[in-house]
C-alpha cells in the first residue's frame, strides 16, 4: 500500500502536469497551476477572415501585449442545414485554435449557444424554425434543448484536448452570452446549459457568463456556480466603479474581468460609420488594470473582419426599428479589416506594456495594397427570365393563398419571390397597395416592370398603384437583410401577413390571393456558373439614372493579373452600382449599398489568384452605363 505522503507527491503532480485553471476569490485573483494569473485578452472571429490570414492576425495579437484570444464559435456556420455539418475551410475551428496555441495566446471560448456578435440570428440556425414554427430559442423549450444537446454533442468534443486541465489552452469557457439582456431569466435553461457545458469541460476549464451593468441583467444572467463577468466601453474613473460595483451585487469576491470592452461600435446601413476614441479608450483601459481593480480585460473587437456572404446581423435594439449592419465589420478595431495596425494598436499595446510584459516580436508595416485597373463586365441574364428562374431559383408554389416566408421554404438568405395578379376591376386610382408585415426589403413589379421599393427600415410598407395596371401580374421580389441578433427571440423573413391593395368598399382593402412563390437562396455558386456558361450576353433595360426596369441582373467581368505581379488586398468601389452582392472566384463576399456609409468592399488577396479572376455581381436596382467595376486601395466609409 501506498504511504499517505506519496499518494499525495503523486497527486500533486499528476494536477500539475495537466496544468489547473481557477479562481481565488479570498484574493480576488484567477490562478494558473496556483500562480496568480492576469490576461488581457481580445476578440477574433475566425469567420470573419480568410484561413490563410488567421495566423498572421494571431501574431499581431500577441505582439500587441495581448497573452489571450477571446473566440465566438457560429453554431449557423457548422450546423447550416439540419443534420448537416461545416468544419472545413472559414469553419475549421479546430485549425483555427491550434494556431492560436502556436502563437503563446490562452483561449477564452464562447461557444453559445447564442452568440449575438452581429452575426445573422445571433448565430442560431435559420432551419430551428423551419423544423419548429414555434420554436422558444434561449429557454427551456424542449425542442430548443434538445437541439443544443444535439449540437454540443457534435461540437465539445473538438475542444476537450484543448482545455487547459487537459493540456491544451483554453482556460475559460462561456455559458450562453448576455443572457440577462434577453429578459426572459429562464432558471431551467440556465442550470440545463451549465450542466450540459460542464459536462464536455468537466474541471478542466473555468465556466462563466458576461451581462451588461443594466437594470437587473447581471442578476438574470448570473448562473449558480458558474464565475460572473461583466462588459462595458469607454468610461470614466466613475464609471468604472459603478460597473465593477454591479458586479459585485452579484458576486462579491473574485477577480474582477470586462469580458467585452469595447475597442469601436458597430455601423448600420443609412448612418454614419461608429468611431470611438483612442485616447480614450487608453484612459478607461488604465483605470481597469490598475488599482484598486487590476482588472481583467476583453478587448470587443482587437480585429473585426468581414461580414461575408449574408452573414452579417441586424438589430432592433427594442425601440421597434429595424436596422441591417454593413458587410465590413472593421469595428474601428486596432487591427483593421484588412489586419493592419492602427494607431489605437500602438496607443493600446503602450498601456498594455505597463501592466504585462511585451513579447519580443516585431510590428509588421501594412499589408500590400493595390487600386488595380478598372474592369469591365457584361450582363448575363435576369433573374426573373425563364433561364434565371430555371438555375437560380427553387421549385415554384404555385396557387398558395399563404404567404411562405424564408423559413418555411427552408431557405437561409438571398430572396424570395411572390407573384399573383391583381384585380380585375380597381374602384380607386392609385390604388395603394400594402404589404403589412415586410421582412425586410422588396422591390415591386408589374410584368416585370419596375414600378417602386418597399422598405422595413424605412417603414414604407404601401405604394400607389395605376388603375391601368388592373388585372396585370404584381410581383414582389423580397430580400433578406439580415436576421436580428440582439434580444429579439426569432427574426422571420419573407412577407409574414397579408398583401392587400386598396378598394372603395369596407374593409376598404381587399386581399390578394393564389400566389406563386420562388425561392433564391444563392446558396450553390455551381447554379451562377451553370447561367454564366449556359447563357450568352443578356441585353438589359434601364433608365437613364440606371435602374433596372426587368429585375435583378446577374453580370460577369474578368480581372486580369499577369504571373510576375504580387497580389495586393484591394477594395471595390461600388458608388456608381446600386444594392446587391459581390462573388470573387466563386466566393460570396458581402453585400453591397451605395447608400452607404460604405462605399468599398474589401478583397483580401488570399481571394485573388494570378490569371483570371472571375468577377461575378448581383445587382437588384441599378448599373452604371459604362458598367464598370472601378477599385480603390483604401476602405471608404463616406466621412468625408
Amino acid at each position: 500500500m501506498l504511504r499517505p505522503v506519496l499518494l499525495l507527491f503523486i497527486f500533486f503532480v499528476t494536477c500539475h502536469a495537466q496544468g489547473r485553471f481557477e479562481v481565488d476569490y479570498d484574493n480576488n485573483v484567477f490562478l494558473k497551476d496556483g500562480e496568480p494569473f492576469h490576461y488581457v485578452a481580445g476578440s477574433f472571429h475566425y469567420f470573419r477572415a480568410h484561413p490563410d490570414t488567421w495566423q498572421d492576425k494571431l501574431r499581431k495579437m500577441r505582439a500587441g501585449g495581448l497573452n489571450a484570444v477571446d473566440i465566438y464559435v457560429q453554431w449557423s456556420l457548422h450546423n447550416p442545414k439540419d443534420g448537416i455539418y461545416n468544419w472545413t475551410g472559414i469553419a475549421d475551428v479546430e485549425r483555427f485554435i491550434q494556431l492560436a496555441t502556436e502563437e503563446d495566446l490562452y483561449i477564452i471560448l464562447r461557444p453559445g449557444p447564442y452568440i449575438c456578435a452581429e452575426i445573422d440570428n445571433g448565430g442560431l440556425p435559420y432551419w430551428l424554425a423551419t423544423k419548429y414554427p414555434n420554436i422558444q430559442v434561449r429557454s427551456k423549450d424542449q425542442n430548443y434543448l434538445n437541439e443544443v444537446e444535439t449540437w454540443y454533442t457534435q461540437l465539445m468534443p473538438k475542444f476537450t484536448k484543448y482545455l487547459y486541465g487537459n493540456g491544451g489552452k483554453i482556460i475559460m469557457v462561456q455559458v450562453e452570452n448576455e443572457y440577462g439582456a434577453y429578459k426572459i431569466c429562464d432558471e431551467e435553461y440556465k442550470i440545463f446549459l451549465r450542466n450540459l457545458t460542464s459536462t464536455f469541460t468537466e474541471d478542466k476549464a473555468l465556466l462563466f457568463t458576461t451581462d451588461r451593468p443594466i437594470d437587473n441583467e447581471l442578476r438574470c444572467g448570473y448562473i449558480e456556480n458558474v464565475f460572473a463577468t461583466v462588459d462595458f466601453g469607454i468610461a470614466s474613473e466613475a464609471e468604472v466603479a459603478y460597473n465593477f460595483n454591479r458586479l459585485r451585487e452579484v458576486q462579491p469576491k473574485g477577480p474582477l474581468v470586462n469580458s467585452e470592452f469595447y475597442t469601436g461600435w458597430l455601423t448600420h446601413w443609412q448612418e454614419p460609420n461608429a468611431r470611438r476614441g483612442a485616447a480614450e479608450l487608453a484612459e478607461t483601459l488604465k483605470i481597469m488594470l490598475s488599482e484598486p481593480y487590476k482588472a481583467n480585460v476583453n478587448f470587443y473587437m482587437f480585429f473585426g473582419g468581414t461580414n461575408y456572404a449574408f452573414w452579417a446581423g441586424a438589430n432592433d435594439w427594442g425601440i421597434g426599428k429595424y436596422m441591417a449592419d454593413i458587410t465590413s465589420y472593421d469595428y474601428d478595431a486596432p487591427l483593421s479589416e484588412p489586419g493592419d495596425l492602427t494607431a489605437k494598436y500602438y496607443i493600446l499595446r503602450s498601456v498594455i506594456g505597463e501592466y504585462l510584459q511585451l513579447p519580443p516580436l516585431p510590428l509588421p508595416d501594412p499589408s500590400k495594397k493595390r487600386k488595380y485597373e478598372s474592369i469591365n463586365v457584361t450582363a448575363v441574364d435576369n433573374l426573373f427570365s425563364s433561364t434565371g428562374r430555371a438555375n437560380l431559383g427553387s421549385k415554384p408554389i404555385e396557387g398558395s393563398d399563404k404567404l411562405w416566408t424564408f423559413e418555411e421554404l427552408d431557405q437561409f438568405s438571398g430572396f424570395v419571390l411572390y407573384e399573383t395578379k391583381l384585380p380585375t376591376v380597381f374602384t380607386r386610382d392609385p390604388a395603394n397597395l400594402v404589404v403589412e408585415k415586410l421582412r425586410d426589403r422588396a422591390l415591386v413589379y408589374i410584368e416585370n416592370r419596375y414600378v417602386g421599393a418597399l422598405s422595413r427600415e424605412n417603414a414604407i410598407k404601401s405604394l400607389p398603384i395605376s388603375k391601368g395596371n388592373a388585372g396585370k401580374k404584381v410581383q414582389i421580389f423580397v430580400e433578406n437583410q439580415g436576421r436580428i441578433n440582439f434580444q429579439d427571440n426569432f427574426d422571420l423573413k419573407g412577407i409574414l401577413k397579408n398583401v392587400t391593395i386598396q378598394t372603395f368598399f369596407e374593409p376598404y382593402y381587399e386581399e390578394l390571393s393564389d400566389w406563386t412563390i420562388t425561392g433564391y437562396p444563392f446558396e450553390k455558386y455551381s447554379q451562377i456558373e451553370d447561367l454564366i456558361n449556359s447563357h450568352g450576353n443578356y441585353v438589359y433595360s434601364r433608365s437613364k439614372n440606371g435602374f433596372l426596369y426587368e429585375g435583378p441582373v446577374i453580370f460577369k467581368g474578368t480581372l486580369n493579373i499577369s504571373g510576375d505581379e504580387e497580389l495586393a488586398d484591394t477594395w471595390w468601389s461600388y458608388k456608381n452600382w446600386g444594392k446587391g452582392s459581390l462573388f470573387v472566384n466563386g466566393n460570396n463576399l458581402g453585400r453591397y449599398w451605395s447608400i452607404g456609409p460604405q462605399m468599398t468592399l474589401y478583397i483580401a488577396k488570399e481571394f485573388l489568384k494570378r490569371g483570371e479572376n472571375s468577377f461575378v455581381i448581383l445587382e437588384l436596382q441599378r448599373a452604371p452605363s459604362d458598367l464598370k467595376v472601378d477599385f480603390s486601395n483604401e476602405a471608404d466609409y463616406n466621412e468625408d
